[in-house]
């Protein structure tokens, strides 16, 4: 009976609310440690970096390529990305051109007893070079 008392009077309610607030503050502080790492830019598939592993990539795969969307767009073909500690393949895509750049295709190249991805990127185009140094 005193105890029912002493929870209507509002007691527990101020015991309950401090141990919510201690247990938020302790879950905010828990998932603010986490690290999420987005299938996104950086280590995202598609744009950027490279890899160094020691399994070689499956053979290259054949691609069905639609229409391109817009007149002028080429295909950039699909490849074999180092992704979450395995081999993925990363689809084909149009892109549209740049100008004074060429596209330069995502490649394995053997490195001692590995193997080395060099993804794929713009590159200035050697005529635009040359006709930046004259």
């Amino acid at each position: 009976m005193e105890l029912v008392r002493v929870m209507n009077t509002g007691f527990a309610r101020r015991i309950v609310a401090p141990a919510r607030a201690v247990a938020l503050v302790l879950a905010s502080a828990a998932l603010g440690a986490c690290v999420v790492e987005p299938v996104g830019y950086g280590a995202h598939p598609y744009y950027g970096g490279s890899a160094y592993v020691t399994v070689a990539p499956p053979a290259p795969r054949i691609e069905v390529v639609g229409a391109a969307p817009a007149p002028g767009y080429f295909w950039i073909t699909g490849y074999w990305g180092w992704i979450g500690g395995r081999h993925e393949w990363v689809p084909g895509r149009w892109e549209a051109p740049r100008p004074g750049y060429r596209y330069e295709p995502h490649r394995w190249e053997r490195d001692g007893d590995g193997w080395r991805l060099h993804e794929g990127r713009w590159a200035e185009s050697r005529d635009e070079r040359r006709e930046h140094r004259n």
